[in-house]
């Protein structure tokens, strides 16, 4: 082999085995096809919660309950672009053993990194503040447990699910697929007691607006969905998960690794639906003004019963605990990766869940908070998906797994739509 060509065959960074025994990939394959495959899954479930954390409840539940289905298609595009964004930071931590925040603190001018830990961080904090407050107002329905107070409660929580990868990834990864189980069933089994008009949902697959106010609630929704500080996380879930020998192990294990955002993604792309279906199918034209999600869970006991809305506030508790947990963890992946340091967990979480202490003791109306910082979510994700297209499309960087052409080229576009529907939102609300 050249030296060319060997060069892109090991990435820089990358763990490989030397030995000339089977390998872990191999030995895991072993087992069988369905034993061999359920190891190989779980960094694309992880991410996925941060997709159906309480902001998406906040926004989806608004859209349908002002908007009807006419959003619908929002959602559809934005589990799109999520699929392709995820595939490729999963695809960094396998093709060089580093994460998407180490390649950027390496390979970009001191000033653009730095920048981007900065903003990184104030993104982090955007999101806390949904996380805290979904939970926070999920453990009040559920329990009557004053905001701030459950706000507490949610950062003792998420340091107690993080602790678990203590004892391995495997144990983390497993209570958040449980969590991400109880916010499946919790809307499972509101869609059955609600159902929906299918002609009106499948008109809102068509691409359409309704106002100003329904492009802000949009870039909301697409906030949601696409989260920046996930990009960054998702990277470091696949570096160094399994030793991998060769330029082949690479290749099939990215293979597996579509399998697990497809299925991940593909779930959270149903609950989003969901949210936003029973929504509108429930609330819109009710005349009931949902204007909160507070609103919307005393909606669900008026209009369908008290087991609706146990199951709505259950799923809305399971997802700001685990999108806690999954967040503080990300924040972790951030500043290790731009700036090479670490600070005690205690204290970065104070830092973060700051603001989100500071609007749940001021009585800020909650849920107003969720949508606003969905959208400030929403004007992040360009600076974390601009450095992971530049990065992915360079082969001294990725190796043998570099982007295709049509791939950065996919990408890219999505990145131009993101910005381009932010910019046109900023402009319209300043005229308007």
């Amino acid at each position: 082999m050249s030296e060319p060509a060997a060069a892109l065959e090991r990435a820089p960074g990358l763990h490989v085995v030397e030995d000339g025994g089977p390998s872990e990939l191999e030995r895991i394959r072993a087992r069988g096809r369905v034993r061999g495959l359920l190891p190989l899954l779980g960094p694309a479930f992880v991410a996925c919660i941060a997709y159906v954390d309480p902001g998406n409840f906040a926004t989806n539940i608004s859209g349908g309950a002002k908007y009807g289905y006419t959003l619908l298609w929002v959602i559809v595009a934005a589990n799109l672009m999520a699929m392709l964004i995820q595939n490729l930071t999963a695809k960094v931590g396998i093709a060089t053993g580093r994460n998407l925040a180490e390649l950027c603190r390496e390979h970009l001018p001191r000033p653009v990194s730095a920048g981007l830990w900065v903003q990184a961080e104030l993104i982090a904090m955007a999101t806390d503040l949904a996380e805290f407050i979904g939970a926070a107002i999920a453990l009040n329905l559920l329990f009557g447990v004053p905001l701030f107070a459950s706000g507490l409660i949610t950062a003792v929580v998420a340091f107690a699910i993080l602790g678990l990868q203590r004892h391995g990834h495997r144990r983390f990864e497993t209570a958040i697929i449980g969590f991400l189980a109880i916010i499946l069933l919790g809307f499972l089994y509101d869609t059955l007691r609600i159902g929906f008009d299918a002609g009106p949902a499948a008109r809102g697959f068509v691409p359409s607006f309704a106002g100003t106010d329904s492009v802000l609630l949009a870039t909301g929704i697409l906030g949601a969905t696409v989260m920046p500080h996930v990009i960054y996380l998702h990277s470091a879930l696949t570096q160094r998960r399994i030793p991998l020998r060769d330029a082949a192990e690479r290749r099939r294990m990215l293979r597996y690794n579509r399998i697990d955002v497809s299925i991940a993604m593909g779930l959270a792309g149903l609950v989003n639906m969901a949210m936003l279906v029973i929504a509108a199918s429930l609330f819109h034209g009710s005349g009931l003004g949902v204007e909160s999600i507070e609103d919307a869970h005393a909606g669900f006991e008026t209009l369908v019963g008290g087991g609706a809305a146990l199951a709505f506030a259950l799923a809305l508790l399971a997802s700001g605990l685990a999108s806690s947990g999954v967040g503080t963890y990300a924040g972790q992946v951030v500043m290790q990766g731009f700036i090479a340091r670490t600070i005690p967990i205690a204290v970065r979480r104070l830092v973060t869940m700051s603001p989100a202490l500071i609007v749940l003791a001021v009585g800020v109306d909650p849920t107003r908070a969720l949508v606003l910082s969905q959208v400030v979510l929403s004007f992040g994700i360009p600076f974390a998906l601009i450095p992971l297209v530049l990065l992915t499309r360079r082969a001294d960087i990725m190796g043998a797994l570099v982007n295709r052409r049509v791939t950065t080229a996919v990408a890219a576009v999505v990145a131009g739509l993101i910005t381009a529907l932010n910019l046109f939102l900023v402009v319209r609300t300043i005229m308007g």
